[in-house]
């Protein structure tokens, strides 16, 4: 099998799109399969004096003009690829559907995604300010996508389920694959076992990762450890991610870890204790495509617990890998839930456990590959 890979970015760059570019790429060449790259970033560099006019004028009104969905530059990247396609080119894959909406070849075309344009504009905050010359243009565009592409990967049902409601799409082509988690493991089910029966028996360590602290839902994570401490836990949150410290106010139990580089081996090493050494990972998150942390989390046998909403509930089971709450749902149940599980060892150490076998059977990414394979043979077949 042969595939080309089409992206915006660098592939060998493990921090393009979290780290996603990369790890895609690697899971479909872990598969055996002959991969060639192409790069269509200098198209997108070469922004013309009319967009650039266009981006200017919708800032001073607070709107945003996203050039990357205009038809005339869409236009140009299917170009730029068609020149460097031929027969023996495979299958075109990318991580976007944008570079497939007005490619023109016959060579079938995939895409693998978080999120659909449409699922995306009443959903991140980011995109309530969109123009609607971006939201007309988007929503062409990603149609044209649906309607050229042989198939239409996401990570999530959610995000498959947006492409079925707000777009004219055959729902045989609409696949879910979630994503792997973008660590490097060898851990087996008896280093789990050893990493949760170190986990401290006197104090309860939450992990928040997120750079968006308010949309990450660091205050409702700060609040939980709160409401633990005073029901006399001794509880602390680790906070990895925002750049500047989100706490104002002095206190023992709020640990500002700072934005935490997966690039360095100290900044691995760093990660990989703060994973082992928590009790819980917390995310009460506001909107979220996907959720690449928890998988990560989970591969430490760290349970997760998070907020109902976007792709969580494609990772998160219940009681098998955590447990999310609804989007409303004050702190005092996030205490309860804790709580009582702290209370029980053994329900802890159970959930702990399942949690690294859903990383293991179903949330990384040498099984992805393997499903995106069987995906892309069927479509080599036909």
């Amino acid at each position: 099998m042969k595939i080309t890979y089409v992206s915006s970015h660098d592939v060998s760059n493990i921090h393009s799109w979290s780290g996603l570019i990369y790890y895609i790429a690697k899971s479909l060449k872990d598969q055996n399969i002959e991969i060639d790259f192409l790069d269509y970033s200098n198209t997108i560099k070469k922004i013309n004096t009319l967009t650039k006019i266009k981006k200017k004028a919708y800032s001073l009104i607070g709107k945003s003009f996203d050039y990357s969905r205009d038809p005339e530059m869409v236009k140009k990247i299917g170009q730029e690829i068609e020149t460097q396609l031929n027969e023996n080119s495979g299958i075109i894959f990318s991580p976007s559907s944008i570079p497939i909406a007005l490619l023109n070849t016959k060579l079938p075309k995939v895409f693998y995604c978080d999120a659909t344009f449409a699922g995306l504009i009443d959903y991140y905050e980011e995109y309530f300010t969109i123009s609607n010359e971006t939201k007309k243009n988007g929503l062409i565009l990603e149609q044209k996508a649906f309607d050229n592409c042989s198939l239409a990967i996401f990570s999530s049902d959610w995000a498959a389920q947006t492409a079925i409601n707000n777009y004219n799409v055959d729902y045989k082509k609409v696949k879910v694959i979630p994503f792997g988690a973008n660590i490097e493991c060898d851990r087996t089910e008896e280093d789990i076992k050893k990493i949760i029966l170190n986990r401290s028996k006197f104090e309860c360590n939450l992990l928040f990762i997120g750079v968006d602290w308010e949309r990450k839902g660091g205050n409702m994570a700060l609040s939980v450890t709160e409401k633990l401490r005073e029901r006399g836990i001794n509880a602390k949150l680790h906070i990895v991610g925002p750049k500047l410290n989100p706490i104002i106010e002095d206190n023992n139990y709020a640990i500002y870890h700072g934005f935490i580089s997966k690039s360095t081996e100290s900044g691995r090493e760093k990660l990989d204790k703060l994973f082992s050494e928590s009790h819980f990972f917390i995310l009460p998150t506001k909107a979220e495509a996907f959720g690449l942390v928890f998988s990560e989390a989970n591969s430490f046998g760290l349970p997760c617990i998070a907020t109902n909403t976007g792709g969580i509930p494609t990772i998160i089971k219940d009681g098998i890998n955590g447990k999310m709450f609804d989007i409303n749902d004050e702190q005092m149940k996030y205490v309860d839930y804790i709580q009582n599980l702290l209370m029980n060892s053994i329900n802890y150490e159970k959930l702990s456990y399942s949690s690294f076998i859903e990383y293991k059977n179903r949330l990384n990414w040498n099984v992805t590959g393997k499903k995106l394979y069987q995906l892309l043979k069927e479509i080599e077949i036909y």
